[in-house]
């Protein structure tokens, strides 16, 4: 597949669409505040060394850095997290494009709400700019359905349904895996997501592109 070899196409710090931009900026925003947590703390630690004795009220230190630091700054993160968390979940909407994706050692089937007749392998058709709700199941073990460039991954589970929102914010092609070990072989378990302009989705539901 086209997909060997291209490393910016795995990549979730070039998000193409809400989703994939939502836990991007998540992740971001968690780098920066520990890297600024950590250079605060080995700051601590030098003035530690070179403070002269009686230099600080102790238990003013111990509570305002021990307990109320840590605390404000954890609120804070789960807060923002709990936001982000909130855009990912797939709510009802009209404009809602609904897909299933059926995992297998070593494919991908997919199936059309809009064109019950398609079904499709290793290659997920969606229109753009548009919210996509994939129903996302397996057939034998646990697999896990991620395409990092729309969205997080989701694991795929023997006799359940886990549905997953993803969208493309402009048509392209965008690579997918599963990404969870289950046997040899799962290195190759990709696929790929195309997303359409308007009139080329509604040309393959009509059945007029492979």
């Amino acid at each position: 597949m086209a997909l060997q070899g291209c490393e910016e196409t795995l990549s979730v710090v070039h998000p193409a669409g809400p989703a994939a931009s939502a836990i991007a900026s998540l992740w971001r925003v968690l780098l920066i505040g520990a890297t600024l947590i950590f250079g605060f703390v080995a700051g601590l630690i030098a003035w530690g060394w070179r403070r002269p004795p009686g230099a600080v009220n102790e238990r003013g230190f111990v509570i305002g850095l021990g307990f109320v630091f840590p605390v404000v700054v954890l609120l804070a993160l789960l807060a923002y997290g709990l936001v982000i968390g909130e855009r990912l979940l797939p709510r009802a909407a009209p404009e809602v494009v609904r897909v299933a994706a059926e995992g297998r050692q070593w494919a991908w089937r997919f199936s059309y709400e809009d064109a019950p007749e398609r079904e499709t392998e290793n290659l997920l058709h969606i229109p753009a700019g548009r919210p996509v709700d994939v129903a996302i199941t397996s057939v034998d073990v646990i697999h896990s359905f991620w395409v990092p460039r729309l969205a997080g991954k989701l694991d795929a589970v023997p006799g359940h349904v886990n549905t997953l929102r993803i969208e493309a914010y402009e048509p392209g092609r965008f690579a997918g895996l599963g990404a969870e070990f289950n046997g040899r072989g799962y290195r190759a378990h990709r696929f790929e997501v195309v997303a359409h302009e308007e009139a080329a989705w509604q040309a393959f539901l009509r059945g007029e592109t492979p």
